[in-house]
């Protein structure tokens, strides 16, 4: 197993090694372009907008598995940029094109791990959508195959570069409301029902196979793509790892820790009876090791909502942010004692952020690198093995990893499609 101190450890000699000639081809490559293909166009649209309008930034490709959507993906596009970028389906010519500095990459969850780790061999940096991957041992894999391939690897938590919530979080460390103990995650939604269907053919605008890419085939089902795998075990995360990572990440970021010792979740499928596997309603906890918890609480089918997007709670006070990164301080009598608005998430600053550790080729630049995308991820990882296997996760808070039994050990990665298992897995 890959401990994630060892990488850290190890990275820092090859990062000093490379940082001379890095400067110096940053230097001479500071004029050019950043050419990057997205790979995704439900997510990818938004990130591919806001790529076309910055500066210094050429999107040569944009891909994805239905056809349609890649024809409006082009056209929209062509009307923000001036010109198309070339539109593909299979997005290893992207990596097959020694132009391309950049992959970004916004496909459903089971690419997010492979489509790293192949870009990174074929050396290309990445910007990966959240959670950074579909099981804890490809966010393993992801992190070594940037070190191996030195390659910069942002994850999409772009609150992390959110200037208000920046500065929230450097008001907690500060002490603000003192030792803070708990912070809570929330997320609400009014997501209808999937419904039930028998499996059928594909429709022709779909490229199925590439689609289901690494993962294990499964007969296509029409309630499944474009939208619905997030509700699905072998695609996705459910509602914990589809949302509820952006929550715990910044829960992790103010409190200044790492990975749980021990993990814990209720919930259920309660409002409808489709072919969602996934909870629409759960409560996770995760315990650390200095004592703090930290909660995350989501529900899918009932949009009533009182909580902030997060909280902490500290021995002096607390705080309460939005999901632009405005926030509100509390002293220890809840008097409001500070208000700050919020602009924005923080995309356009995440992807600016990622494209200039791009030209500078120095990963400790980034906001949001793998290493820390990883063990936020990590949290929903460990959530869904307390879901599946219905009891409490022990794991090793240097790294994460589950200490028994072997029901949720097993569950650490998963098997891939024969085709593309040595894309995957060999580093």
């Amino acid at each position: 197993m890959f401990d994630r101190r060892q990488f850290i450890a190890s990275s820092v000699a090859t990062t000093v090694a490379a940082t001379a000639a890095q400067s110096q081809a940053s230097a001479a490559d500071a004029d050019k372009p950043v050419k990057v293909g997205v790979m995704g166009l439900s997510r990818g649209m938004s990130l591919a907008t806001d790529l076309a309008k910055m500066d210094g930034v050429e999107i040569k490709y944009i891909c994805d598995v239905d056809s349609t959507r890649l024809a409006s993906g082009a056209e929209k596009l062509g009307k923000i940029a001036g010109t198309s970028p070339e539109a593909i389906t299979d997005f290893r010519k992207i990596l097959d094109d020694k132009e391309v500095d950049a992959l970004i990459c916004a496909a459903p969850n089971h690419w997010h791990g492979p489509a790293t780790i192949m870009a990174c061999k074929a050396g290309k940096h990445v910007y990966v959508e959240k959670p950074a991957s579909h099981n804890a041992q490809e966010g393993e894999w992801m992190i070594e195959a940037a070190e191996k391939y030195n390659r910069v690897v942002q994850v999409g938590t772009q609150r992390r570069s959110a200037p208000e919530m920046i500065q929230a979080m450097e008001k907690l460390q500060s002490g603000a409301i003192g030792k803070v103990f708990l912070s809570r995650g929330y997320y609400v939604n009014q997501r209808g029902s999937i419904g039930k269907v028998e499996p059928s053919a594909p429709p022709e605008n779909l490229d199925y196979a590439l689609w289901e890419g690494p993962a294990p085939h499964r007969e296509y089902k029409s309630n499944v793509v474009p939208y619905n795998w997030h509700w699905n075990w072998h695609w996705g995360g459910g509602e914990l790892a589809n949302n509820g990572v952006h929550t715990l990440d910044i829960c992790r970021w103010g409190m200044g820790v790492d990975y749980p010792t021990r993990t814990t979740i209720s919930g259920g499928r309660y409002c409808y009876d489709d072919d969602q596997i996934t909870p629409d309603t759960q409560v996770v906890a995760f315990e650390f090791g200095d004592g703090s918890q930290i909660t995350w609480q989501g529900t899918s089918c009932n949009k009533h909502n009182v909580n902030p997007f997060v909280s902490f709670y500290g021995t002096e006070g607390s705080m309460e942010v939005d999901s632009n990164g405005g926030y509100k301080l509390f002293n220890r009598a809840n008097k409001m004692v500070e208000e700050v608005k919020g602009k924005n998430n923080g995309q356009l600053a995440h992807l600016t952020n990622f494209v200039d550790a791009v030209r500078s080729g120095d990963a400790s630049t980034l906001n949001q690198p793998i290493a820390g995308g990883h063990c936020s991820t990590m949290m929903c990882h460990l959530g869904v093995i307390a879901y599946r296997t219905g009891q409490p996760v022990i794991s090793d808070p240097t790294n994460g990893h589950v200490q028994g039994p072997q029901e949720q050990t097993a569950m650490w990665g998963r098997e891939y499609n024969p085709a593309w298992e040595a894309d995957v897995t060999k580093i």
